[in-house]
């Protein structure tokens, strides 16, 4: 793959998905600049490209270079080409409830790379709500620039003839060696909490309610200390700004019923046990605090779940039924029990899974199996990093192997339509271009004479 083009789908997707730059890193050493102007008022500083680059070149172990500060720029600009033509669109409607999920999913994201809250808030020098408000205009007009380019990839697809053309282009000798592959459906039953582990939660949480009502020790002081919510503890338990259809059924119910400023009662959920106070709370929209109590999973009974897994293994080869309406109806893992069983890559949906990826649990499981075998019960780390019982089909087995059309056809097909939509979003960018007044500046002018005819041709 030609460089630049590498570059343009690498920081394509920083910045429709990554954290937008730090606007308050090292902000006195820079002088600032505009760089580039798009349509009647969308301004790019120079600050503003330095930081998405500064997040590129450090994610993605890449050296700075010219080129690659100049197709950020370009990506930023095909962005606000987006997001204006988008704007005349009358189809195209942005709810606000649509900003606040993403606004959420973009700060949680953030809160998560950098550790805390604090850490976020010290870099840019803001409270988490300043930090919000500077966001929810970039974040709604990334999703309009996002629906507006969903109205042209969705229609695009690929056929088995373009798909093996575009292979062809790579000499044999050059393709990667990929490890085994398998594709696996299972009926997950987890064990029963020893009802001492239940009761050592409950306790603890209690105890700690107990504190805070006693006037013995605050919240934010006893989150910090116990709380195992690694992201809250850090900031006494805290979260702002989250939206009730956000957070688990059990904890919504809490926190849309009690008064602000009240303290709950202990109360459980899929984590564990919580007390839980509201701090404010505007419609649907809360901002409260907790503290998290995990039940102790390992301090449990797998009997029940090793029983009844045998059973429905039983029926299955005795009475032929099939595995996937045994999985649909039994199994307790719910995203792979709505699609029968299914395991399946959570970020791709990918159903051929690298072996060694999956962990140790499942390689020693799936040895043992031919294809169309189904393994007896045995224990295993779930991809969601809980701990199970499950029996599993082994529905595809590839060794060790070079890449090959035949064998890793869905892989190959996938990354040659993207290839494709890569290359008819940079000819309709540059139709979409001539219809939006874009003006470079400064430094940005300077470098177009030298990259434009590399960016042109891709």
């Amino acid at each position: 793959m030609p460089q630049n083009i590498r570059y343009e789908r690498l920081i394509a997707l920083i910045i429709l998905f990554l954290v937008p730059h730090y606007q308050g890193l090292a902000q006195e050493s820079i002088v600032d600049e505009i760089v580039a102007i798009v349509g009647e008022n969308k301004i790019i500083l120079k600050s503003e490209i330095d930081g998405i680059v500064t997040s590129v070149v450090q994610q993605q172990g890449l050296e700075y270079s010219d080129e690659v500060w100049y197709q950020t720029l370009q990506q930023v600009i095909d962005q606000s080409v987006l997001t204006e033509h988008a704007r005349r669109d009358t189809n195209i409607v942005i709810t606000e409830d649509q900003v606040d999920q993403a606004l959420n999913q973009r700060t949680d994201a953030m809160i998560q790379q950098l550790g805390s809250q604090v850490r976020l808030e010290e870099l840019y020098g803001k409270s988490l709500v300043q930090i919000r408000a500077d966001l929810r205009d970039q974040i709604r007009d990334q999703i309009l620039a996002e629906q507006f380019q969903g109205t042209k990839i969705r229609s695009l697809r690929i056929t088995p003839t373009e798909v093996r053309e575009w292979f062809a282009q790579f000499p044999t000798d050059s393709l990667p060696v990929l490890p085994p592959i398998v594709r696996v459906s299972h009926v997950v039953k987890y064990p029963d909490i020893l009802p001492e582990a239940e009761l050592e939660a409950l306790e603890i949480i209690g105890a700690i309610r107990d504190s805070i009502v006693a006037g013995v020790s605050t919240l934010e002081d006893l989150a910090r200390q116990y709380s195992e919510d690694i992201g809250s503890a850090q900031t006494g338990g805290r979260y702002e700004s989250m939206a009730l259809g956000d957070l688990v059924p059990e904890f919504a119910a809490i926190a849309a019923r009690i008064d602000p400023g009240e303290l709950s009662q202990p109360f459980k959920s899929p984590f564990g046990y919580h007390i839980l106070r509201v701090n404010e709370r505007v419609g649907d929209v809360v901002d409260f605090s907790h503290v998290l109590i995990n039940i102790d999973r390992s301090r449990s009974d797998p009997s029940n779940a090793i029983s009844e897994l045998t059973m429905l293994r039983d029926s299955i080869l005795t009475f032929d039924i099939p595995f996937e309406l045994v999985a649909r109806r039994h199994s307790e893992e719910e995203i792979s029990a709505e699609i029968g069983g299914r395991v399946v890559d959570p970020s791709t949906g990918e159903r051929d899974l690298f072996v060694d990826a999956l962990g140790p649990d499942w390689k020693a499981t799936t040895d043992t199996l031919d294809i169309g075998e189904i393994s007896q019960p045995t224990e295993v780390t779930l991809l969601d990093g809980n701990q199970a019982w499950h029996i599993v089909l082994l529905q595809r087995k590839v060794p060790t192997h070079r890449v090959d059309i035949e064998t890793d056809y869905s892989r190959i097909e996938s990354l040659a339509l993207d290839t494709k939509r890569a290359e008819e979003m940079r000819r309709w960018l540059d139709f979409l271009r001539e219809d939006v007044f874009v003006e470079l500046r400064g430094i940005a002018s300077n470098m177009s004479s030298t990259f434009d005819s590399a960016t042109a041709g891709n």
